[in-house]
This record gives C-alpha cells, structure tokens and sequence, in this order.
C-alpha cells in the first residue's frame, strides 16, 4: 500500500512532469500486464491496452520523444510500435544504461527531461540517467520505493494511459482535451 503524497510532492512531480521530452517506456509489465501467451505453433503473444495507445498518440500530438525500452523480444512489440508510429523500439537490450544513454545523445535530451515508466529490478539500473522514474502499481516493491510516482494503474492495464494524462495536465493541454476530443490528425 502506498501513503499519500503531501501537496509539495505532487507539485514536485507535476513540475518534472511538465519538463520531460523523452518518455521512455518498458514493455513486459508497463505496456503489457507481464505475461506471455504462446500460441500452439510456438508464436510469441502480448496483449495491450488501446487506451494505453491513445495516450501515446496524445504525447506524440504534444512533441514529446517516445521509446520502447525492453529486454525482451519476440515481434508483437515492434508491431505494436509501428502501429504507433514509435520510431524508437530498442528490443532484446541487455544494458539499458546503455541503450537509454546512446538514445538520449541521438535525440540531444538530457536526463532532466527524461522520463521512464519501469516496473521491475532491470529498470532500475536506468535511474541514474532520467528525471523521473514512474510505474505501474503491480510493479515489484523495489521499484515502487524508488519510484518519483506510483500510478494508480497496473500494467497493461491503462497505466501509461494515466501517465499520459497527467503530463497533458501538467502542460495545460488536458481540458480542451477532455472538452472537445481527439481527431487523428495527418500531419
């Protein structure tokens, strides 16, 4: 169980969120709710949440940088990142570290507006590097020490959808939002 948060906490949170251009998304357990499917012949499955795709959408309509960030692998991913335009799908990484320092360097983003939505032990070896560290509320107890916000959501289950909004809200953009909807635009 979480404690509540002080209103200097959420003021604090909602500044950084404010500030992040890149947010960085783990797949299996943040995307995901974790689990595997396999089909008969062997194929790799995973289920994720449309709305969760929404909020994507949202942040990338406001110019926020996307990435997925997973050490897994297995093809649904890179799909699910096509389908969403994420032109960042950095799958099968062993070093996260790594892989999130050699992307913030090709973006030109530094840690202060980074943020990552991780849920287990391999995402914390990213903490050193980003600003904000958020997750879901079924993630491991360790990462929700650590974390700057645990959502109210599970994985997989509208978690990064919440993470979304609040940025939205964070940047003034979540009222008219909410008052008038979203049209897919083409630009």
């Amino acid at each position: 169980m979480t404690t509540p948060w002080s209103a200097w906490q959420r003021r604090r949170v909602r500044s950084k969120l404010a500030a992040i251009e890149l947010l960085v998304l783990d797949v299996d357990g943040v995307l995901t709710d974790g689990g595997l499917w396999f089909s008969a012949e062997g194929q790799l499955q995973k289920r994720f949440d449309v709305r969760d795709g929404l909020g994507i959408r949202l942040l990338q309509q406001e110019g926020l940088s996307l990435a997925f960030l997973s050490g897994g692998q297995g093809g649904a991913t890179e799909i699910r990142a096509r389908q969403l335009g994420i032109k960042h799908c950095l799958v099968g990484i062993k070093d996260k570290p790594m892989a999130l320092a050699e992307l913030q360097r090709d973006l030109g983003i530094d840690i202060h507006r980074t943020g990552f939505i991780g849920d287990d032990l391999n995402d914390l070896a990213v903490r050193g590097q980003i600003e904000l560290l958020l997750t879901p509320a079924d993630a491991c107890a360790a990462v929700r020490r650590q974390a700057d916000w645990v959502l109210s959501s599970n994985g997989g289950h509208g978690a990064v959808r919440e993470a979304a909004e609040a940025i939205l809200k964070s940047r003034g953009v979540w009222t008219s939002l909410r008052r008038d909807g979203w049209r897919e635009r083409n630009d």
